[in-house]
Order: C-alpha cells, then sequence, then structure tokens
C-alpha cells in the first residue's frame, strides 16, 4: 500500500467517525458479535495460520489465542453498556448548584500495530477494547506471520467495510506510511527499539500511545518453594510457544542451597512434557524465522548447557534448552532470550536479587516462587514490573479483570477488560450549572467580604 492509499483510508475513517456512527452501543455490539461469529465458523482455519506460522497445536491455538479472545468478547458485551454511561461525581460546594460527570468518549481514528509471536491474539484483543469504546480502527499485523496476517485480513474484510475497520499488510515500508499519517491512538505491541520509532513518530502529531513491550523478566525461586510444582509450572511458563512470549520467564534466579535440586527437577519436567525427543514432538513449536532463529542459538553457551541444546535448522526447531552456572556477564542476559533457553542464576539472599533486578531494565513480569510471606512483600514492593505471579507463571494476562501492560522500557499503558476500555477512550469532565442562582463572589470588582467568604468555601 503506498503513501496516498494510506492516507486515504485514513481520511474515510475519520470521515465515517465523524458520522457518529460508532457512537451507538447497539453499533459496537453488533461488530463484537460479528467478529465472535467468524471465529467460531472458521477456528479450523484460525488454527492451521497458526500452525503454519508458529508450529502451533490446536490445543495451545486455543488455550492461548482464540480463546483468550472469545473470553475479552464475552466480557466486553456484558460489561459494554455500564462502561459506556456517564458518571455523575461529587460537586464542591464552590460549584453549588450544578452537576458533575465523566463522559467517555472513542479518541477516533485507532492504529493497532500487533506483534507475530500471538499473532491472532494480540491484534484481535485490542481490536475488540478498541471497538467496545467506540472507535474506527486500522489494523497492522506482523509480516513475519505470513498464514496469519493473510487470515486476518480476510476475517476483517469479511465483517467490516474500511471505513470502519481495515487491515494494511506489508512490512516496514507499510509501517512508515502509517506512522507518518496522524491517528487519534496508537496502540503497539513488539520490541522496544520498534517501539521507540513509534513513539517518536506519535509525537509529532501528539498522539497518545499504549507501548506493550518486553524485556528481561526474572522468575526468583525460594529455598522454602515448593520446588516440584514450581518446575512444573516454570516449564509451562517458559517453553509456551517455544519461548516466545513477551511475559516468558526470561531467567531464573534460585536460592543456592536448592539449586541442584531444582536443575534436576528440571530436567525431568521438560521430559515429562515434551518428551525425550522435543524436536519430534507435533505440539511443540518452532521459531518464526531464520535470523530470530540464529539469534537465539547465538545465546546458547555450548559449555553451559545441562540439557537440550539440539536444534533443527529444516523446521526452525530449538531444544527446551537449560544453561547453569550462568554469570549477568554471559551472552544469555545481555538481551531479551525470546526462545525456548532458560539460563539459571544463583542467590544466596534476597537482597542481592532485589538489588540486581533494580539496576536492570525494568521488566515487563516477575515470578516468585516462595512460601516466605515476607520476601513476597519485599519484592513485589521494592521491585518495579509491569505485572506477575506469586508461586506461577504467564497466568496474571489470562484475565479481563485486571490490566496488563509493562512500565518503563517494558512499556506504558495497559489493557484487557475495563482498562482497555479506557485505554481506548477519553473521560470528559464537565460541569453542568443551572441558570437559576448565580454567586457574585467569584466576579470582579473583589470586596473582601467575599474573600474571607470564599476561603471557608474552599477550606
Amino acid at each position: 500500500m503506498i503513501q496516498e492509499e494510506v492516507k486515504e483510508l485514513v481520511h474515510k475513517q475519520r470521515n465515517f467517525f465523524h458520522t457518529n456512527a460508532t457512537m451507538n452501543i447497539n453499533f459496537r455490539m453488533q461488530a463484537l458479535e460479528k467478529i465472535k461469529r467468524w471465529i467460531q465458523i472458521h477456528e479450523d482455519e484460525i488454527q492451521y495460520a497458526l500452525q503454519k506460522d508458529l508450529g502451533k497445536s490446536a490445543f495451545e491455538s486455543y488455550m492461548s489465542e482464540i480463546g483468550l479472545v472469545l473470553s475479552e468478547i464475552s466480557y466486553m458485551k456484558k460489561h459494554i453498556r455500564t462502561f459506556s454511561k456517564t458518571k455523575t461525581v461529587h460537586t464542591p460546594l464552590s460549584q453549588f448548584h450544578s452537576r458533575s460527570f465523566m463522559k467517555p468518549s472513542p479518541y477516533g481514528v485507532v492504529l493497532i500495530m500487533s506483534p507475530w509471536n500471538y499473532p491472532f491474539l494480540l491484534t484481535i484483543d485490542p481490536l475488540i477494547d478498541a471497538l467496545a469504546a467506540g472507535n474506527t480502527v486500522i489494523l497492522k499485523p506482523s509480516a513475519y506471520c505470513v498464514y496469519t496476517s493473510k487470515l486476518l485480513s480476510q476475517m476483517i474484510a469479511d465483517c467490516f467495510d474500511e471505513r470502519y475497520v481495515a487491515v494494511v499488510s506489508g512490512g516496514r515500508a507499510e509501517n512508515i506510511c502509517l506512522l507518518e499519517q496522524h491517528f487519534d491512538y496508537i496502540f503497539f505491541t513488539g520490541s522496544q527499539s520498534v517501539g521507540k520509532q513509534v513513539m517518536k513518530k506519535a509525537a509529532e502529531f501528539l498522539t497518545p500511545v499504549t507501548l506493550e513491550l518486553g524485556g528481561k523478566s526474572p522468575c526468583i525461586v525460594d529455598k522454602s518453594a515448593n520446588i516440584k510444582l514450581s518446575v512444573k509450572r516454570i516449564v509451562f511458563g517458559k517453553y509456551l510457544n517455544c519461548g516466545q512470549t513477551c511475559v516468558a520467564p526470561d531467567y531464573i534466579y534460585c536460592d543456592r542451597t536448592v539449586k541442584d535440586k531444582f536443575v534436576k527437577e528440571l530436567k525431568k519436567e521438560i521430559q515429562r512434557q515434551y518428551g525425550k525427543r522435543p524436536l519430534e514432538n507435533e505440539s511443540y513449536g518452532k521459531i518464526i524465522n531464520r535470523k530470530h532463529f540464529d539469534r537465539i542459538l547465538n545465546l546458547i553457551d555450548q559449555e553451559k548447557i545441562v540439557h537440550g541444546g539440539a536444534f533443527d535448522r529444516e523446521t526452525l526447531k530449538i531444544e527446551p534448552t537449560v544453561l547453569d552456572h550462568i554469570t549477568v556477564s554471559d551472552k544469555a542476559m545481555q538481551e531479551e532470550i525470546f526462545g525456548p533457553v532458560l539460563p539459571i542464576l544463583t542467590f544466596d539472599h534476597i537482597e542481592e536479587v532485589i538489588k540486581n533486578i533494580q539496576s536492570m531494565p525494568k521488566p515487563l513480569a516477575l515470578y516468585l516462587f516462595t512460601k516466605n510471606k515476607d520476601i513476597v512483600r519485599k519484592v513485589t514492593t521494592r521491585c518495579s514490573f509491569g505485572g506477575g505471579c506469586v508461586n506461577d507463571t504467564i497466568v496474571h494476562l489470562a484475565t479481563s479483570e485486571m490490566p496488563f501492560g509493562g512500565v518503563g522500557e517494558s512499556g506504558m499503558g495497559g489493557y484487557h477488560g475495563k482498562a482497555g476500555f479506557d485505554t481506548f477512550t477519553h473521560y470528559k469532565s464537565m460541569v453542568e450549572k443551572k441558570t437559576w442562582l448565580d454567586l457574585p463572589v467569584r466576579y470582579q470588582p473583589y470586596k473582601k467580604v467575599y474573600h474571607i467568604a470564599l476561603r471557608k468555601i474552599l477550606k
């Protein structure tokens, strides 16, 4: 799509937004229902596209993408009328006699740029929230997930007029064209480097943004933890989608006194979940492309492999791999891994872990396995991170009742449920003043008696 076509598409959507069609709650409900019906009819095709792009099994596709999308639709349909209502708030005495209220209003034309690792979920989830809030939307899926991007284009064309929702396909050139346009809101999910470019472009128009980024999410294992259960949940969270999850545990901080036991259980659990030959496991995914495949392999120190390490260049699969005796200077600790490689560091006291995490860029997630409530309090209070779990991984994002998002280098803003509606909504603060009474205290000429009265009112 060339620059003029993109510009015209944005113009069409802005004109459609100004018809006020999206202000109608029934119109928004119908849009969500169209998405739901399309997904239900074409579920097999969605699973096929995800399998071709990322090697996902049908179960994993539904658990981590399709099912979560349907859940968000159900939640939003249930609450959209309540979320869209004008909310009356307290009016101070100084504004007597009047009514104060907050009026939720959509931003207008929204750009949603989605990544390749969960290409269906991370495109449609924010779309649901944006449409529920009353916006028009242009979607830009990743060019890396060829099959899913093509399917998304077909889905949106089947469900909506391009004046309301449209997909722009392509790669970097199309991204540049889109970011040259004036949008009313930009929602980006992806890498920190591209996120900086998005924010820089958005700043030219003073366009508000939500950035869902990533980072090196730590997973702390205290000596009081239930090691067997901890390992089970860590293996699930780390190697889901072949490690290509923005909130996957990036590395382990394990108490030195239980590290050997932890590693032993880790090896057993990986084999239990993925078999003796993970590269032949049809339910185990693949790396998205050769570029990322080579990047991940470059992070593996062969001398520090204690489990896994095998790979297949033809299928782009890398075994669930564990690295031991890792320090912060190792390659695997220099960047977000975003693959099936798990480095293990050790600690003697929780204070050193907190200090090290505080010295690093703020991660998107943090996981803590412990029975010690004092450690929970210390870590969750003093470490800054987007969100996380105590005694589990990943699952904090699978709810519409809490916002999901980062902080600092891992992003800004959040979504899911009410938080998602709020992200794509501007709340107009309004005062409706009555005309039957008009206090003279605010008008010139100011008198001393008015000054005294005003101080008492505002006290």
